[in-house]
């Protein structure tokens, strides 16, 4: 369970500076945005792709750092009924080729959402559904888009050694629980398993623990990252949230730094159980509190990981001096 990080959060830091920042915080591997909603601030997926020489130098730069790459992130939506899905579609299958040419077994992304019939323009994320045409959208959204895209973008991934495509429960998914994770993985394969983000559970009222129960060896990826309900806010608005993020100080919810939302204790549970289900993959830090400045944010978030896995960590010696 080694430690690792999302590094869109350090995305002002170039590449060679943010991997010594890395070995610094005692960060051993790394998810690496491509594209689509990542603004791709360390990698050149189109220069890797045509030069094997640039993606020698890419790898040499990781590895006399002893630093991993745990997955490529090419999270957009592709499901989306406009130039930008294709777009993003475009970006999923450069991301899934780069993965096979760098030795990247795994690639993280999102299951994407439709619009709500053959005619919309805008994604349509169905979470009440009422009326009898409520479950009519659900059901074309499934079986007339979703499904038929995951069949295809299986055989694409495996096509080129991708091992595992890791799709992270987010809202205005798709896919955004366990329940809907083993709809499609039912449907198109093993291939296909959880990016597990604990936040997102917390956010819709969910106990990620008891998730991480119920995926078991479906879960490929796990990202740590806290939310704390807001008291005093949630209490009277609820859950549901549709300010923006920079508005923190009025959100019912926030991400945070690990800790800021959950105690260490937590923390210690939540990964003992994920050790239970036979998880040994990478523990990656995603760190999105915007009450704090981004290093600080990782800086306290790698404090909680160092104290929480359950594994040791080397401790740099002390020197004492007598005098």
């Amino acid at each position: 369970m080694k430690t690792g990080l999302v590094t869109d959060i350090l995305g002002y830091t170039p590449f060679e500076e943010m991997l010594d920042k890395c070995v610094e915080l005692g960060i051993e591997s790394l998810e690496l945005g491509c594209g689509n909603w990542s603004k791709a601030p360390h990698i050149n997926v189109d220069e890797l792709l045509e030069s094997a020489v640039k993606r020698e130098q890419f790898m040499d730069s990781l590895k006399k750092r002893g630093i991993e790459i745990a997955a490529l992130n090419c999270s957009g939506n592709q499901l989306n009924p406009s130039e930008e899905g294709e777009m993003h579609k475009v970006g999923v299958e450069k991301t899934f080729q780069l993965a096979g040419l760098l030795g990247v077994e795994t690639v993280v992304m999102m299951s994407g959402c439709p619009g709500g019939g053959p005619d919309d323009k805008t994604p349509n994320w169905i979470t009440h559904p009422i009326l009898p045409q409520h479950f009519d959208m659900l059901e074309w959204q499934w079986n007339e888009v979703a499904f038929p895209y995951w069949e295809k973008a299986v055989k694409t991934a495996e096509g080129y050694g991708v091992k595992k495509i890791a799709i992270e429960n987010l809202g205005y998914n798709l896919v955004h629980n366990a329940e809907t994770m083993f709809k499609l993985r039912n449907e198109v394969g093993n291939m296909v398993g959880m990016n597990f983000d604990p936040s997102h559970l917390f956010w819709m009222g969910g106990d990620p623990i008891t998730t991480v129960r119920t995926l078991g060896d479906a879960i490929y990826h796990i990202h740590a990252k806290d939310v704390r309900l807001e008291r005093g806010i949630v209490d009277a608005q609820g859950l549901i949230d549709i300010k923006p993020m920079e508005s923190f100080a009025s959100r019912s919810w926030n991400y945070v730094a690990l800790g800021y939302g959950h105690d260490s204790a937590w923390w210690k549970e939540f990964f003992t159980v994920v050790k239970m289900t036979g998880y040994k993959g990478p523990i990656i830090l995603e760190m999105e509190d915007l009450t704090m400045e981004p290093i600080t944010g990782v800086r306290k978030s790698m404090d909680i990981l160092k104290e929480t896995l359950p594994r040791e960590f080397e401790t740099k010696a002390s020197v004492s001096v007598t005098i």
